[in-house]
């Protein structure tokens, strides 16, 4: 979608992502900004659920937009999609990141809370936050790649071939990855099924 071109008068909700970083680049600020409304948001929940620390992936998706915005007066209209490229980058700077915190032994100590629905219980809500944090923590047992690709397809919801040019693998690869993830995430979390509210069945 990102490469076709698009009406001068499209609103910017319907404008396809490369036309407004073009726009941001020949000095149209607005579209710069519902070019970071649009991606930001996908960047950050990308981010945080690979490193469990809001801080950093709120530094993650900042260096992103950095880089597309430095890039963006050169950037040619239908070569890449502008969503790809931003992911492949924050993809990076994340596993840069746990690189990092490898040789440190640096432990995340923030968990990710969960947004509280307005009627949800008391109860209800401990049970999301014990689900959410259990998940988080299940995440951050998993080898990067695999973190990253189970994110990427699971909870950003992207397709495989998406995942594919974002990682820079094959569709089988990430195929791989994603299903040696769940198979993972499915072993670590199994005993613990009726503490997180699961029936057995």
């Amino acid at each position: 979608m990102d490469g076709q071109n698009s009406r001068p008068d499209a609103p910017a909700d319907e404008a396809p992502d490369a036309a407004l970083l073009v726009a941001f680049a020949n000095g149209d600020a607005a579209a710069g900004r519902d070019l970071v409304a649009r991606l930001a948001p996908r960047l950050f929940g990308y981010s945080v659920r690979v490193l469990g620390d809001r801080a950093e992936a709120e530094d993650v998706v900042q260096e992103t937009m950095m880089k597309l915005w430095k890039v963006a007066p050169d950037w040619r209209q239908g070569e890449a999609q502008v969503s790809t490229w931003a992911y492949r980058v924050a993809v990076n700077l994340c596993t840069d990141r746990l690189r990092r915190r490898k040789v440190r032994g640096q432990v995340p100590l923030e968990t990710v809370p969960e947004p509280e629905a307005d009627i949800a219980s008391a109860v209800d809500r401990m049970t999301e936050t014990a689900r959410a944090d259990a998940l988080q923590a299940a995440l951050d047992e998993l080898p990067d790649r695999q973190r990253q690709a189970v994110v990427l397809r699971h909870l950003e919801g992207l397709s495989n071939p998406e995942i594919a040019a974002i990682m820079d693998i094959g569709v089988e690869a990430v195929e791989s990855l994603t299903a040696r993830g769940k198979r993972a995430l499915a072993a670590i979390l199994a005993g613990r099924r009726e503490e997180l509210g699961y029936d057995n069945g």
